[in-house]
């Protein structure tokens, strides 16, 4: 049974950072395509970054292009979500998710595995 834990949110002035983390237990990152997305009040979850399970190939939705850097430690068996010039608009519950298949996706549904949530509010 894969678990997934994430870390790392809380309150930041925008403009700030915040790295967050997703623990994976139960079986190697690297066996998976990982993916961050994020849920905001009265909205559906919508897709934020991905990296693939071989080479680590990165993908990411147009409005976090060169704000926010997903990466992945093999050794540590986490994943991380460097998001740098937050705004308030990215204020929302961040979730971290594994898929089994390959293929490139960005659709919710189609992730296996999720972490509980962990909350990030941006002030203005």
């Amino acid at each position: 049974q894969v678990q997934l834990v994430e870390s790392g949110g809380g309150l930041v002035q925008a403009g700030g950072s915040l790295r967050l983390s997703c623990a994976v237990s139960g079986r190697a990152v690297s066996n998976y395509a990982m993916g961050w997305f994020r849920q905001a009040p009265g909205k559906e979850r919508e897709f934020v970054a991905r990296i693939s399970h071989v080479g680590g190939t990165t993908y990411y939705a147009d409005s976090e292009k060169g704000r926010f850097t997903i990466s992945r430690d093999v050794a540590k068996n986490t994943v991380y979500l460097q998001m740098n010039s937050l705004k308030p608009e990215d204020t929302a519950v961040y979730y971290c998710a594994a898929r089994i298949s390959v293929g490139l996706t960005t659709t919710p549904k189609t992730y296996d595995y999720w972490g509980q949530g962990t909350q990030v509010t941006v002030s203005l």
